[in-house]
């Protein structure tokens, strides 16, 4: 394979499509029922904000209006805090807060973009796993 093809949906990626192909699967990632939330120290209680069921984050990602299908990740406690946000954000599935880097985020979306893979993922909220397959249509 050949990384100089303008063609190429992995022309701009340092990982090869050999890296993403089959079953990979990223655990403890999404939002879950476990997802730490902060407490107030005064109170011993979470604040009203940071209470959410996952049906609620599973719903706000659907919502997002994307074509990349979108997952509940949590949100740190900071954000929390600071912008007294909900304790889950939404991010494309592909997102390097679930598969772990950048380069494994790029390599995903660019087979996501591709007709030459097929891309299906699932989200497990119960176990907060996120499992992604990847496999090749056609020649790429």
């Amino acid at each position: 394979m050949t990384k100089d093809s303008a063609e190429d949906p992995f022309n701009d990626c340092e990982l090869d499509p050999e890296a993403i192909l089959g079953t990979h699967t990223f655990e403890d990632v999404l939002f879950t029922d476990e997802t730490e939330t902060p407490v107030n120290v005064l109170t011993g209680e979470t604040p009203a904000h940071s209470r959410a069921t996952v049906e609620e984050a599973k719903e706000f990602a659907a919502s997002i209006d994307t074509k990349t299908p979108q997952i509940a990740l949590p949100a740190s406690v900071e954000s929390q805090v600071e912008t007294q946000s909900k304790p889950y954000t939404a991010a494309a599935f592909f997102h390097f807060k679930a598969t772990g880097s950048l380069e494994l985020h790029r390599a995903y979306h660019a087979a996501y973009d591709s007709g030459a893979f097929s891309v299906d993922f699932e989200a497990d909220y119960d176990s907060g796993n996120l499992t992604i397959t990847v496999e090749r249509t056609r020649d790429s």
